[in-house]
């Protein structure tokens, strides 16, 4: 399959890397020279990505390495998206002038994404949102990335949905075990970045400080009364979920489905298994990403839909409060809301799947 894989930072150069070992014709998209742009120069040259997969060295070969937005849209059958969603839009916005029919999108995760690409017209294309990436992973020197976790299973949401066997053939061929969920809006909200790097990392920023970057969030934020945080957050994102019609799954419920081979497991261990064992370290700064994209994509996103429901999200409010305070910024003013995804875009989403039902 010809694979072009949008952004070269850590999980896109991993899984394109992972896939061109399997076999498919991978092309790396540079879209932008904000982030990774020595790591960037360096494959540009060689064509190559050295890889160490949990133990496991191998050398990966790509077929172009480019910036050009054309040459790497047009001719693939596959595109993923894998920049962070503060641009998403930007990116849709160019790229659907160069898509055709027949292809098919994954977005690394969405948090509905798909909403962008109805917005600006795309053509008959298949839309595939994941909950995650299937690969934990870092650049660890310009030209080397290394492997930290692998997903047992990867949920995607479908649009339309009446293409989830095109979707499955696709899947199939790249190798990553999947189930689909109920639709992209289910599986965007089951982002998990949503809940613990928003949590997480607000409530680290003292530690961050303190420690002058020296930390691990995962290891050290999430004691039982932060715990008590993150299940209030969570309990308002499945409200929201169960007011759209999709399933009220908690937070370490999805975990233990995309992290353990053993469902018998409790859940909460599993988390906390891949918080010691297996997790990234950082954030090293208080501004990173955690905060400056999960929470005007995720948590503001979660706070309009609740508007919208008539539900409450007083967790949620207070957390993008403190975001606001602590960086000094205005999150909800560059965040995604259903307003800029569209309010009729969701909705078509959801009586598209409904209709299928």
């Amino acid at each position: 399959m010809r694979v072009t894989i949008a952004g070269v930072g850590n999980a896109g150069s991993t899984v394109g890397s992972d896939l061109v070992r399997k076999g498919h014709q991978v092309t790396l998209l540079k879209t932008s020279k904000s982030l990774h742009n020595e790591h960037y120069e360096k494959i540009k040259t060689t064509k190559q990505i050295h890889v160490n997969d949990l133990g496991d060295r191998y050398t990966a070969d790509f077929v172009s390495i480019t910036s050009n937005m054309e040459e790497a849209v047009s001719g693939a059958d596959c595109i993923i998206i894998y920049i962070q969603t503060n641009y998403h839009e930007k990116l849709i916005r160019e790229m659907v002038q160069y898509m055709h029919d027949g292809q098919i999108v994954i977005i690394e995760p969405g948090y509905m994404s798909t909403c962008y690409f109805l917005k600006h017209q795309c053509p008959d294309i298949t839309i595939i949102e994941a909950e995650s990436s299937p690969i934990d992973c870092r650049i660890t020197a310009p030209g080397e990335v290394s492997v930290l976790f692998k997903n047992v299973l990867n949920p995607f949401g479908v649009y339309p949905s009446g293409n989830r066997d095109i979707a499955a053939r696709c899947l199939d061929a790249l190798g990553y075990p999947y189930e689909f969920t109920k639709n992209v809006v289910e599986a965007a909200l089951h982002n998990p970045n949503l809940i613990v790097h928003t949590v997480g990392a607000i409530f680290s920023i003292p530690r961050i400080e303190y420690t002058n970057g020296d930390y691990w969030m995962y290891k050290e934020v999430f004691t039982p009364h932060v715990w008590n945080i993150v299940e209030s957050l969570d309990k308002e994102k499945m409200d929201v979920l169960q007011a759209l019609g999709c399933t009220k799954l908690p937070y370490v419920e999805a975990c233990k489905k995309r992290n353990s081979t053993d469902q018998n497991e409790d859940a909460l261990e599993v988390f906390f298994d891949y918080a010691k064992n297996s997790s990234p370290s950082g954030p090293n700064v208080p501004d990173s990403r955690y905060i400056t994209e999960d929470v005007p994509q995720g948590l503001v996103l979660l706070e309009s839909l609740g508007k919208v429901l008539n539900i409450a999200t007083p967790t949620c409010s207070g957390l993008i409060a403190c975001a606001d305070a602590a960086l000094q910024k205005d999150f909800r003013s560059v965040g995604r809301t259903v307003e800029s995804l569209g309010y009729e875009n969701i909705m078509h989403i959801l009586n598209e799947d409904r209709k299928e039902a």
